[in-house]
């Protein structure tokens, strides 16, 4: 793995792991392929700019830019801290705005490995609804909540084609970033019964909707959903640039009704 190589080995990794040849890189980077060539070999050390500018020119994830610098004998300059340090209170703002305008559908904020660090109310509902209330200090993977056979697959009518693209997704993912924490998520997801021969079976109805929706049932509900992932724009913060706000939106008016009459039932509930 790259993360146990010095410097000069992961650079040639992540150059490779973009498919770029080093006259791609070194055009990239404003540098000479000869001078590129050198770092790779270790027949030359990089200075701390000279890291950052491969770094950039290969759009490494902040998180696997520190370990450029730390292999190179450098400082990390990207800092990572717990979302609910002062530092970040801003994008906690940011955060509770968007999920909260998201009301009474469903959004949650989650780390590069989905697990669950923010749910508005209409999350809450649609998880109360389909597997039950869940303990205030719970911890929720959502990855494995979509792929897991006894979480929300009984109620996924189209849990196949849905996790089929999830996984392709992860595997981005995994690809993108090269650590090992994103390789093992993707190895437990793989592991899950039916999971490998979903992806083996061809996509079926290509095209057929703008999106693909999420069709949840239970009893005669019927929920039809998609959804949207956003990220911070410039982060400078590792955890910062991990966040993902993801938002459910209905498919049709039947599953916008029976949201919103939720979120009603519960305003009544709370205020009554």
């Amino acid at each position: 793995m790259a993360q146990e190589q010095g410097f000069a080995a992961k650079l040639r990794w992540w150059r490779q792991r973009r498919g770029w040849s080093q006259l791609d890189l070194a055009g990239r980077a404003e540098i000479s392929q000869r001078h590129l060539s050198f770092l790779e070999l270790g027949r030359a050390s990089p200075s701390r700019d000279m890291v950052i500018r491969l770094a950039t020119a290969l759009g490494v994830p902040l998180r696997q830019h520190n370990a450029l610098l730390l292999a190179a004998g450098f400082a990390p300059i990207w800092r990572e801290t717990a979302l609910d340090a002062p530092e970040l209170a801003q994008v906690r703002h940011a955060l509770d705005y968007i999920l909260a305008q998201q009301e009474p559908f469903p959004a949650v904020a989650v780390d590069r490995h989905w697990n669950l660090l923010k749910g508005n109310s209409g999350m809450a509902r649609l998880v109360a609804f389909l597997v039950g209330p869940l303990p205030p200090d719970a911890k929720v993977n959502l990855a494995d909540a979509l792929v897991a056979p006894d979480v929300l697959r009984p109620h996924l009518a189209n849990w196949a084609e849905v996790v089929r693209y999830f996984i392709r997704s992860v595997e981005a993912d995994a690809a993108a970033d090269g650590t090992p924490e994103t390789e093992a998520l993707l190895e437990r997801l793989l592991a899950y019964g039916g999971v490998r021969a979903v992806l083996k079976k061809p996509a079926t109805d290509v095209g057929a909707a703008p999106v693909l929706p999420m069709h949840f049932r239970k009893g005669d509900v019927w929920l039809q959903l998609f959804t949207t992932i956003a990220t911070l724009g410039i982060p400078q913060n590792v955890t910062a640039q991990e966040l993902r706000i993801e938002s459910f939106f209905p498919m049709n008016d039947d599953t916008a009704r029976t949201l919103r009459a939720w979120g009603a039932q519960a305003g009544e509930r709370e205020f009554g």
